[in-house]
C-alpha cells in the first residue's frame, strides 16, 4: 500500500493566507519555507509569486495578486480569484504565520528523509553485495541536500528600475532623446528626463490641467538625474536645452521694441513731471500754486504709470532662493532653473544665508501665491508662480540632500521626480553617430513654437480631460491607493507617493501640448495621452523608491546597508556580533544592543544565518564561552553587492 507523504494542506494555506492578508510577513516567512517545501504544486507557485512580487516592490494582497496571476494566465490553473480567499479564510491568526511556516517546512524535511530511505532501500533490493550497499548507502547520505538555505530577500525595494519609456513622448521630442543618448552613450533617462524639464520650461504657467472639481494641476515639473561624475551630463544638457535659449533670444529681439519705446516715453514724461515740479515751486501766486502743483502730480502720476518690460528670461542656473523670487515677480510667475550640477540644493539649505530657505521652491512648485517682503525693496507679489527645475547631480548630492534641513519634512523631496539611471562609463561605443540635422531641427523647431506660442499668455489656459481620461485617472488614483497604507509598498515614501496622481497629470499636459503645439489648448487631453504619462509615471515611481532608499529614507534599512558593506569589504564569511560592534564606528551604533534591530533584519531576509559556536574559532579567535556566530549567505558576501543569486536584485 501506498502512503501519502507527510504534509500538512491547512498549514500550507495558512502561510499563503497570511502572506496575503499581512503582506509585510512575507520576508519573515521566506526566512524559514521555500516554494519547494509546499507538497500542493499549487500552493508552490502561489508562494513562488508571493515571494517575487515582495522583491519587486509590489503589493502583495488578494486584489494586486490576483490581477498579476491573471496577467501571466496562471490564476485559473491556480484555483481562480475564489481560492485566494478561501486560502485567507483558512487563517486563524496572521500572528501564527512563522509557526505555520516551519510546519510546512518540517514535512518537507520528513519526506526528504522518506524520499533517501526508499532510494536506501531500492539499493539494498538491487545487490547482494553488503559492502556495496554500505558504500552506496554512505555516497547517498553524504549527497543528502543540507537544509536549503532560503532565497535572500532585498532589504528594500530597489530592484534594478525600469529604463525611460521614450516611445511615450511626441515623436519630434522621442527622437531627440534617441538619437543624444546614442551619440553621447549616455543613459536615455538623462536625455529623456532633460526633454521634460525643457517641454515644463516652455509651458510651465502657461497652461494648468483640471483634474476634478477645482482639483487642477499646473503644468511644471521638478526633475533630478543621478549620475556620477564623467557622465556626459553637460553635453546632453547643452544639446536638449540649447533650442530654448534660441527661442530667449527670439523672445528678447520681439521684445526690445517696446521696451526702448516705453523706456522714451518713461524718460520724457520723467522730465515734463520735472518740469512741472519746477513751475510750481517758483510759483509767487498761491492760486497758479495749486494750479502748477496739480499738474506737477499728474505729470509725477503719469510718469510712474510708464512701466517698461523687463527682457524676457527663461532660464537660471544657481540662484538664491531670494533671486528666484525676484525673477518670478519680474517674469510674470514663470522661471526654469537648469544646470547639470547640484549646487542650487546647497544654496537653498542656506550656504549663503546661513539658513535654509525652501518656500520659493514650495510654492513655484505647488502654484501657490508668493509675497516675499524686502527691507531695501518693495514687496514681490506673485499670484501662480511656476518654477520648473531640471537638474542632474552626483550620487553623493543624493546621499547629501536628505541630510539638509526641511528638504524632507517641509516637502521639497516629495515634489521631486528622480531618475537613478544605470551609468554607462567603461562601456560606451567610442565614434557613436552625431544627432542627425534633421532630427535636431525638427526638435528645436517643436520647442520654440511651443515656447513662442505661449509666451504671450498672462494667465494659465484650462486643460481638461475626455470622458476615457477622466476614468483613466480615476483608475491610477485606485491603484495609488493602497501602496500608501502602512504596509503598502510606497508606506516610506508616502509623501512622494501622494503626489503622483499629481504629477501623471502634469506630465499628461506636457506631452499633450508638445504633440498638438498648433490647438493644444482648444482641445482636451486623451485617454491615450494619460496612459504615456501613466508609463513615464511607473518609470519615476520605480526610481523614487531607489533613490529614498538611497538617501536612507528608512534608518534600519540605512543601517543594514552599513553592516552589510562591512561584511564585503571584509569578506567575513562568520562573525560574532562582538566582532562586529567592535570594527563599527561608535557614532554609528553607540552600544552593542543597537545592532539587534540590524541583525534581525539580515537573519530575516535571509542574507545572514546564525549558529551556536560552543569553544568555536571564529575569525582566528578561539571563543572560551558558548555563544552564537553569524554566517552570510554565500561565503562570498561580494556577491550581494550588486545581484543576487539567479536575479538581478540588489539585497541593499
Amino acid at each position: 500500500m501506498t502512503r501519502t507523504p507527510s504534509h500538512d494542506d491547512a498549514a500550507e494555506q495558512a502561510v499563503i493566507g497570511s502572506a496575503l492578508l499581512a503582506p509585510g510577513l512575507v520576508a519573515e516567512l521566506a526566512r524559514i519555507v521555500a516554494p519547494e517545501d509546499f507538497y500542493r504544486p499549487a500552493h508552490a507557485d502561489l508562494w513562488r509569486v508571493l515571494v517575487e512580487l515582495h522583491i519587486a516592490g509590489a503589493p502583495g494582497d488578494p486584489i494586486t495578486v490576483a490581477a498579476h496571476l491573471a496577467d501571466v494566465g496562471s490564476l485559473g490553473k491556480l484555483g481562480g480569484a475564489p481560492y485566494l480567499h478561501t486560502l485567507i479564510a483558512a487563517v486563524p491568526t496572521t500572528a501564527n504565520g512563522p509557526h505555520y511556516a516551519r510546519i510546512v517546512a518540517e514535512h518537507a524535511r520528513r519526506r526528504e528523509v522518506a524520499d533517501l530511505g526508499t532510494r536506501l532501500t531500492q539499493l539494498a533490493a538491487s545487490s547482494s553485495d553488503t559492502g556495496e550497499v554500505l558504500a552506496a548507502g554512505r555516497a547517498l547520505l553524504n549527497a543528502a541536500p543540507a537544509s536549503p538555505w532560503p532565497t535572500p530577500i532585498p532589504l528594500s525595494a530597489r530592484n534594478a528600475p525600469r529604463p525611460f519609456p521614450v516611445k511615450a513622448l511626441p515623436a519630434p521630442i522621442a527622437d531627440m532623446v534617441g538619437a543624444v543618448a546614442e551619440f553621447t552613450q549616455t543613459p536615455v533617462d538623462l536625455a529623456g528626463c532633460i526633454a521634460l524639464a525643457a517641454l515644463s520650461t516652455a509651458a510651465g504657467g502657461r497652461a494648468e490641467v483640471e483634474v476634478r472639481g477645482s482639483w487642477r494641476e499646473p503644468a511644471n515639473l521638478f526633475t533630478v538625474v543621478v549620475l556620477p561624475p564623467g557622465s556626459r551630463k553637460s553635453a546632453v544638457f547643452a544639446a536638449l536645452i540649447r533650442p530654448l535659449l534660441a527661442a530667449e533670444g527670439a523672445l528678447i529681439e520681439r521684445t526690445r521694441p517696446a521696451v526702448i519705446e516705453a523706456e522714451l516715453a518713461l524718460r520724457v514724461a520723467a522730465k515734463a513731471a520735472d518740469r512741472a515740479a519746477n513751475a510750481a515751486a517758483a510759483a509767487s501766486e498761491l492760486s497758479a500754486r495749486d494750479r502748477l502743483l496739480a499738474d506737477a502730480a499728474a505729470a509725477a502720476m503719469t510718469a510712474e504709470a510708464i512701466t517698461v518690460p523687463p527682457l524676457p528670461r527663461l532660464v537660471a542656473d544657481d540662484v538664491t532662493s531670494e533671486q528666484a523670487a525676484s525673477l518670478l515677480a519680474e517674469q510674470g510667475g514663470r522661471l526654469s532653473v537648469l544646470s547639470p550640477e547640484g549646487g542650487i540644493f546647497a544654496t537653498l539649505a542656506g550656504r549663503y544665508s546661513g539658513a535654509p530657505n525652501l518656500e520659493v521652491f514650495l510654492k513655484g512648485h505647488a502654484g501657490d501665491m508668493l509675497r516675499v517682503d524686502r527691507r531695501s525693496r518693495p514687496a514681490e507679489h506673485v499670484d501662480r508662480p511656476a518654477l520648473t527645475l531640471g537638474l542632474a547631480v552626483q550620487p553623493e548630492v543624493l546621499r547629501d540632500i536628505a541630510q539638509m534641513p526641511g528638504f524632507r519634512g517641509k516637502g521639497l523631496l516629495a515634489r521631486i521626480l528622480f531618475a537613478i539611471p544605470e551609468n554607462t562609463v567603461g562601456r560606451r561605443r567610442v565614434g557613436a553617430d552625431p544627432v542627425p540635422g534633421s532630427v535636431a531641427s525638427t526638435y528645436a523647431e517643436s520647442l520654440s513654437a511651443l515656447v513662442l506660442g505661449l509666451a504671450d499668455r498672462r494667465e494659465p489656459s484650462i486643460l481638461k480631460l475626455t470622458p476615457d481620461a477622466s476614468q483613466r485617472m480615476l483608475a491610477i488614483e485606485r491603484e495609488v491607493e493602497p501602496r500608501l497604507a502602512p504596509a503598502g509598498s510606497w508606506a516610506h515614501i508616502v509623501d512622494w507617493g501622494s503626489k503622483y496622481a499629481g504629477a501623471v497629470a502634469r506630465i499628461a499636459s506636457l506631452l499633450h501640448l508638445a504633440e498638438h503645439l498648433l490647438n493644444g489648448l482648444d482641445r482636451p487631453i486623451e485617454a491615450i495621452t494619460l496612459d504615456q504619462a501613466a508609463e513615464i509615471g511607473e518609470y519615476f515611481a520605480d526610481h523614487a523608491l531607489t533613490a529614498f532608499d538611497d538617501m536612507g529614507a528608512d534608518p534600519l534599512i540605512d543601517d543594514a546597508r552599513h553592516v552589510l558593506g562591512w561584511i564585503e569589504r571584509t569578506h567575513s564569511e562568520q562573525f560574532t556580533k562582538r566582532d562586529l560592534f567592535t570594527a563599527l564606528s561608535r557614532g554609528k551604533f553607540r552600544k552593542a544592543a543597537d545592532l539587534d534591530p540590524v541583525l534581525n533584519l539580515l537573519l530575516r531576509t535571509a542574507i545572514c544565518d546564525r549558529r551556536r559556536c560552543p569553544n568555536a574559532v571564529v575569525l582566528g579567535v578561539l571563543r572560551r564561552r558558548p555563544g552564537w556566530f553569524i554566517r552570510t549567505s554565500s561565503g562570498l558576501p561580494g556577491r550581494f553587492s550588486r545581484s543576487a543569486p539567479g536575479g538581478s536584485h540588489d539585497l541593499r
